[in-house]
């Protein structure tokens, strides 16, 4: 079997493994989060402080043990001066209402597939789409 497909599958598992743990794949948790004048649950910060300060640290490591070179022959994207463009603004305020709106980000939506819930069974089609739109929408952005 593919090396990276191994590699790929443990870290997917990990993830989902993660989510259902913390319980970031209940969407009423998300919305308790994004809540902060009512019954705000403040457990999503401290599950994305612990994602984002070992990925921060895990690629400050690899950086400095392997400057830009990725697995398997990849090559980790080098800095831009200004990576705040129209796309990230954009993307960044459709992904903001998306998950206000339905509790829902990729993951813990692909997670609840296996449980065939409602919301996930239409959300995760509903994002596919719309990140063909995206791609479509900004090919022109990108050639």
């Amino acid at each position: 079997m593919n090396p990276r497909f191994l590699l790929l599958f443990a870290a997917g598992a990990i993830f989902g493994f993660g989510l259902a743990l913390s319980g970031m794949t209940d969407p009423g948790r998300v919305v308790g989060f994004l809540d902060v004048a009512g019954a705000w649950d403040p457990a999503l910060l401290f599950v994305m402080g612990g994602a984002v300060s070992t990925i921060g640290l895990g690629v400050v490591i690899w950086r400095k043990l392997r400057g830009n070179a990725g697995w398997f022959g990849t090559k980790l994207p080098a800095r831009e001066e200004d990576p705040i463009d129209r796309r990230l603004v954009l993307g960044s305020l459709v992904f903001g209402i998306g998950w206000g709106i339905s509790g829902f980000c990729p993951g813990p939506a692909i997670a609840n597939l296996a449980s065939w819930r409602t919301e996930a069974l239409i959300f995760v089609p509903a994002m596919a789409v719309g990140m063909l739109l995206a791609r479509v929408g900004f090919k022109a952005d990108c050639d």
